[in-house]
């Protein structure tokens, strides 16, 4: 029978019930020990695994990723913690050359089964610094997976499919999304890296869509006339390009939404891949939404003003459909 529980508790869930399962799971990260995290997602996980297993490290980015990147190549499996996923570029060197790189680059003599929590995303005021969604920012540096949650269950199964891979993984938590509730399924729950997820059925227009972005998405398909397909990519690589296909086939029309700048992000490369490899089954030009193209500001009034609405994602639909 399903539970209903919060992203947060499922992403929880997730961890013990790995740490239960497999000894060589181990936590690392700025107060992810005795204080069970910033936002409280590794509360009591120290209490119940102790501190060989769940380590507070000082405040170094660096530390933390090439930590976990050494833990992971002598035998364990960790998954390490940056607080804010704003703070990947201080550990640049650590997740793009070092947990990104090493297996190809010692010819698979050894792999490098971490994942990276990376909380992401503006939540009220955070400001510049604090409110980043950077998964992106990996693409061009091959050899990590990027996953990025919408909803409970898929958080709590990708992160457990994630920390079972031998690959390393960049895991985007969106904080916005902590308090969602939703249901997850009792018992081993696993969902496969990769794998798109069809959130709406529909047959007018597509809209691809992320992380909390897929909720936008959803509500704008819900207040629209068309008949709106939303299809969760559940993160951009490996991107599951055939599912996008598939449902641009069938509507003929894409809308991509993400919630990082619109310059830059991942869906200017899925705009990419379509225009590629699949332009003759468009019926009209693609349409992105994103962050408007600033540092995001302090105030929260502006910041909202400056993410990526439902209504602004309506637009673009009634735009593709014109």
């Amino acid at each position: 029978m399903p539970r209903t529980i919060t992203y947060s508790e499922a992403i929880n869930e997730a961890l013990r019930e790995e740490m239960e399962r497999d000894e060589r799971v181990v936590l690392l990260g700025e107060d992810v020990g005795r204080m069970g995290g910033i936002f409280g997602v590794t509360h009591d996980l120290y209490e119940r695994f102790g501190p060989d297993r769940v380590l507070d490290t000082p405040i170094s980015e660096m530390f933390i990723v090439g930590g976990a990147v050494g833990l992971a190549i002598t035998g364990l499996r960790p998954v390490a913690e940056l607080q804010f996923a704003d703070f990947i570029f201080n550990a640049a060197d650590e997740t793009y050359a070092k947990m990104s790189k090493w297996r190809y680059m010692h010819g698979g003599n050894f792999t490098v089964p971490m994942t990276l929590r990376l909380p992401e995303g503006a939540t009220g005021g955070g400001g510049a610094e604090h409110s980043l969604c950077p998964e992106a920012a990996l693409l061009a540096h091959p050899g990590a997976h990027i996953v990025v949650p919408s909803t409970p269950a898929d958080a709590k199964g990708l992160l457990k499919a994630a920390i079972r891979d031998d690959n390393p993984v960049a895991f985007f938590e969106h904080k916005g999304l902590y308090a969602t509730r939703g249901e997850v399924p009792d018992g081993e729950h696993l969902v496969e890296i990769g794998k798109a997820d069809i959130k709406r059925e529909g047959t007018d227009v597509t809209v691809v869509a992320w992380g909390r972005m897929v909720s936008r998405a959803l509500e704008a398909a819900k207040n629209s006339d068309a008949s709106v397909e939303v299809l969760d990519t559940r993160g951009l690589r490996p991107l599951d390009t055939d599912a996008i296909f598939a449902s641009i086939e069938k509507t003929g029309r894409l809308v991509i939404a993400q919630e990082a700048p619109k310059t830059g992000g991942g869906a200017s490369e899925i705009a990419a891949i379509v225009a590629e490899e699949a332009i003759d089954l468009l019926d009209a030009p693609i349409k992105r939404v994103g962050a408007l193209d600033i540092p995001l500001p302090q105030n929260a009034m502006l910041e909202a003003m400056a993410i990526p609405t439902a209504a602004e994602i309506q637009v673009a639909i009634k735009e593709v459909l014109a």
